[in-house]
């Protein structure tokens, strides 16, 4: 009598490990993965900085605006940087409203921009939309009580200038472009291939 075949079971779905419920102190963790692999990013200030040879005007609005969205792209972390360091330096008065609004800054990007997992407190999952009310309620707490509001104001509105001039001056023939951001420029045909890599091991990925 001829053996019967083993019945196999039914293909068990993939984990999805965003969806496994970890510590806060983890979460915090892989956040700050999550932000350090961001800063990595950042472009070689030479090259942001650049000379006077790759600074010119565009030619028209509609070259202005692809000029700055490609910066935008390019330069991303840099201008971040540049506003922070800006809104910093507007607090260099106001040491304790310096390290008070800076923690601040540093809770919104590890539980909300740079966060991938669920927010586990006290065995209950604290939803996004709880975060960000309370993120937002500890942030208008600590402008009340350290006040410098006007100076922090007029430091992130120089970062922001800052990066707006660069991104409409520098002139972004001969950066680097990797295949994607060929891609959605029109620069090449779609290629589904293996990606490029940039000179020196950093991919690029320019944000969706």
């Amino acid at each position: 009598m001829p053996s019967t075949p083993p019945t196999t079971s039914a293909a068990t779905p993939p984990a999805t490990y965003t969806t496994i419920p970890i510590s806060a102190i983890d979460v915090i963790s892989r956040s700050t993965q999550n932000l350090s692999a961001s800063l990595s990013r950042c472009r070689p200030w030479p090259e942001f900085l650049a000379t006077t040879s790759a600074l010119d005007f565009p030619e028209s609005f509609s070259a202005a605006s692809l000029r700055f969205r490609r910066n935008a792209s390019y330069f991303s972390v840099n201008y971040a940087i540049i506003i922070t360091v800006c809104a910093a330096v507007s607090l260099i008065g106001y040491p304790i409203a310096l390290i008070i609004i800076g923690f601040v800054f540093f809770l919104w990007l590890i539980l909300h921009f740079f966060r991938e997992d669920p927010l586990i407190i006290w065995g209950h999952q604290v939803s996004d939309w709880a975060v960000i009310l309370g993120l937002v309620l500890v942030s208008v707490a600590a402008l009340w009580i350290t006040g410098p509001l006007n100076s922090l104001s007029i430091g992130i509105v120089i970062g922001l200038l800052i990066s707006v001039v660069h991104g409409l001056l520098r002139n972004p023939e001969g950066l680097f472009l990797d295949e994607n951001d060929a891609v959605s420029n029109g620069l090449i045909a779609s290629n589904t291939g293996a990606p490029s890599t940039r000179s020196g091991g950093i991919v690029f990925n320019p944000p969706l």
